[in-house]
């Protein structure tokens, strides 16, 4: 699971910057200055989640994995794609129905971080 987690976390991180460098070069002249904040709060909190995968690997190859780390793992995975993802396609399709997937995502994380606390304080 380590690796796994260090490969997949690893891979949003560069997502992130591609992301991010594409938002800021290619995105600027199309999307308006609400957008383009829209855009880059989807690629910060993808970079955040990309660490925090990045230490949940890490953990997980120091003190091993079990089953909240596993759990943690998945609910963070599963928000980056809710929320950065519906953040992404919303600002670039500008169908506002992407707004409503963006809490689900954040709530994935907020459970995440949670785990994995627990996950530490079980250990």
């Amino acid at each position: 699971m380590d690796r796994v987690l260090l490969v997949i976390g690893s891979l949003f991180a560069l997502l992130s910057v591609a992301l991010g460098a594409f938002g800021a070069h290619a995105l600027r002249k199309k999307l308006s200055s609400d957008q383009l904040a829209v855009y880059q709060t989807g690629v910060q909190y993808q970079m955040y989640h990309a660490l925090g995968l990045l230490a949940l690997g890490i953990y997980a190859a120091v003190f091993g994995q079990n089953g909240w780390l596993s759990v943690s793992a998945l609910l963070m995975v599963i928000g980056v794609i809710l929320f950065s993802g519906s953040l992404y396609v919303l600002t670039l399709t500008g169908k506002r129905g992407f707004g409503a997937i963006t809490p689900l995502g954040g709530l994935s994380w907020i459970i995440s971080w949670l785990l994995f606390m627990i996950a530490v304080i079980a250990k």
